[in-house]
């Protein structure tokens, strides 16, 4: 069978190559097809739209939104760092430090940027103190920023820079420390994680203290470095130093007295205040419960509450110098003028006053020395309830304490024209009207000035200027020897005694209110007095908030605690004993004889 001869491949390429040579395109029907008039039109007008939109676009960017591009082309390489300011320090009278900003470094990361293994991220968690899971949860909620803990300690942020994972960063900031802790912490207060003020002088001086930030412009390259500096830097104004009236010592001094007393007493809190009386300026005010300023974790009210400013309750018998006072300068009495004190012989509006100890006839230095309830409201109703209330406003009670600090209160006194005699006669031992701890040791300053209610004042300063004149020296006089009285044997307080120094004052006790009436077993006793009783030099008050160890006299239970801090500060400010301690010493051993 004769096989098919295979073509040969080199003797059919030309003719292939012919047949193609021949093809005419342009006789092509495709080719040879007119186009139609409105495509090429349409191809015109889309060319020239583009056109359009392109130069619009050009000088959009070109003309119009030039500013906002420039910015977004700095942004890229341009940055603005802030300098913070350093906040003020608040030094007491001394120059010695209250609060201080000390630079510390504050944990933060870029989460998306987080490069690390389980193992890597409990090595960072346990350095931060915090679990692992609420690491995540702080990785997982911002992909571009996150603080992960902000004002470590030093030794964390040793302990995280060791770490060396990528995403972690670490930024200087400012914070706060408090050298005196819980002793000046209800005075100078604290700040938050932004260093603003929330409490005390931190809080009522924070435009002075912060400053002002200042900034600089810099290039950085694709990685973040800094590689240019642009233009002059705009320097931060650090915040102002605050000079307190407070002395570190007098302040220290006062927080663990009434501390001791608080505790042994099995008291709710207690308060402390120390006034200048020459210059008006507040020495001490310290309160307990207190807390640490630098570390606020787990902090209640009773600790935050700066008790000698915001709690008011009835002055009780504090209240009688001020109505005896009134009724020797009205002429209506003189200090051996005799008070019928006897158990029920004064009844007002079905009511009858009644002593703690019961008395007979009393002369009006005794009423104080005795504190007398009866014998008080007898002189009380012997005034106008006007008369009554002008004294009282003016030593400042029914008004806010002009000084610059958070949580002043104002307390309470009624306008007189709504009084009825029961009322007149209660508030002659302080039933009926509220006062803070802070507005009766400013009250007291009456009797050191004579006469003249002083001006206080936080801050430092040489004097505030005298306020008004509430009574006559000569009337001052006779109310100072009565003061002293108190502290003497068969007084209410000789507990209040001082060693070196004579002293006076008047104690009071009140029941504490409790709904709509008075809590029978729960009492708020004080102390307010001055030292050296010859020559005032400074106020003291104290208030213990409802003891529970069995006392609950002011005499018993803040008395004690004035004769503490009058040991303590009379002689920090180089005051001289005006008493031979020999002869005091003699005189408290025969006082504590049985047979006396």
């Amino acid at each position: 069978m004769n096989k098919p001869n295979k073509p040969n491949r080199k003797t059919q390429q030309p003719s292939r190559a012919r047949a193609v040579s021949n093809v005419t395109y342009a006789n092509s029907p495709l080719l040879a097809s007119k186009t139609p008039l409105w495509r090429s039109r349409f191809l015109v007008v889309l060319v020239g739209v583009g056109s359009l939109i392109l130069i619009g676009r050009a000088a959009y960017i070109q003309i119009i939104a030039t500013n906002f591009y420039l910015k977004q082309g700095e942004a890229r390489y341009a940055h603005t760092l802030e300098m913070p300011a350093s906040r003020g320090r608040i030094v007491d009278r001394n120059g010695l430090l209250l609060a201080t900003s000390v630079p510390t470094p504050s944990i933060w990361a870029i989460p998306k940027d987080v490069d690390a293994d389980a193992g890597e991220k409990k090595q960072l968690a346990q350095a931060l103190g915090m679990t692992v899971g609420e690491l995540n949860d702080r990785l997982d909620g911002n992909p571009n920023f996150v603080w992960l803990k902000r004002q470590v300690d030093d030794g964390v942020g040793a302990a995280v820079k060791q770490l060396d994972l990528k995403g972690i960063h670490q930024v200087s900031e400012f914070r706060r420390r408090y050298p005196e802790g819980e002793a000046a912490a209800h005075v100078v207060g604290f700040t938050g994680d932004e260093d603003k003020g929330q409490e005390g002088i931190e809080l009522a001086y924070q435009q002075q203290l912060q400053g002002r930030d200042g900034s600089r412009e810099v290039v950085k390259d694709r990685l973040g470095n800094i590689v240019e500096n642009i233009g002059d830097p705009q320097r931060p104004i650090n915040g102002e130093d605050i000079e307190l009236a407070i002395d570190s010592k007098v302040q220290f001094f006062a927080y663990q007295r009434v501390r001791d007393q608080v505790i042994a007493q099995k008291a709710k809190g207690g308060s402390v205040v120390v006034i200048d009386t020459q210059t008006g300026e507040v020495l001490a005010l310290a309160n307990y419960p207190s807390y640490n300023p630098g570390d606020r974790h787990h902090l209640s009210g009773a600790q935050l509450r700066n008790r000698a400013l915001t709690d008011v309750f009835e002055p009780g018998s504090t209240m009688k110098p001020f109505i005896i006072g009134t009724a020797l300068e009205k002429g209506l009495v003189t200090p051996f003028s005799l008070v019928d004190a006897t158990p029920g012989s004064l009844v007002v509006g079905g009511f009858a006053p009644k002593d703690a100890e019961p008395n007979g006839i009393l002369t009006v230095q005794q009423v104080i020395q005795k504190s007398s309830n009866i014998g008080a409201a007898r002189l009380a109703m012997k005034l106008t309830p006007k008369e009554q209330w002008e004294k009282f406003s003016s030593i400042g009670l029914g008004q806010k304490p002009q000084i610059n600090f958070p949580g002043v209160v104002t307390g309470r006194l009624r306008p007189y024209k709504t009084w009825r005699p029961i009322e007149q006669a209660t508030m002659a031992y302080g039933y009926g009207l509220s006062a803070s701890l802070f507005q009766l040791a400013r009250a007291y300053t009456v009797f050191a000035n004579d006469g003249v209610l002083e001006n206080v004042s936080m801050l430092r300063q040489a004097a505030p200027g005298p306020g008004p004149r509430v009574f006559k020296p000569e009337t001052v006089k006779e109310l100072l020897t009565m003061l002293s009285m108190v502290t003497s044997p068969g007084g209410t307080a000789p507990k209040a005694r001082t060693m070196g120094y004579s002293v006076g004052g008047k104690s009071g006790t009140a029941y504490k209110a409790e709904g709509h009436g008075y809590a029978q077993n729960k009492y708020r006793p004080w102390f307010v007095g001055l030292a050296p009783i010859s020559h005032p030099r400074i106020v003291v008050a104290v208030m213990i908030d409802e003891p529970g160890a069995g006392l609950h006299f002011g005499g018993d239970v803040a008395a004690p605690v004035f004769s503490q801090v009058v040991s303590q500060t009379l002689p920090l400010l180089g005051v001289a004993p005006d008493l031979d301690v020999r002869t005091q010493i003699t005189q408290a051993n025969v006082v504590q004889t049985p047979e006396n």
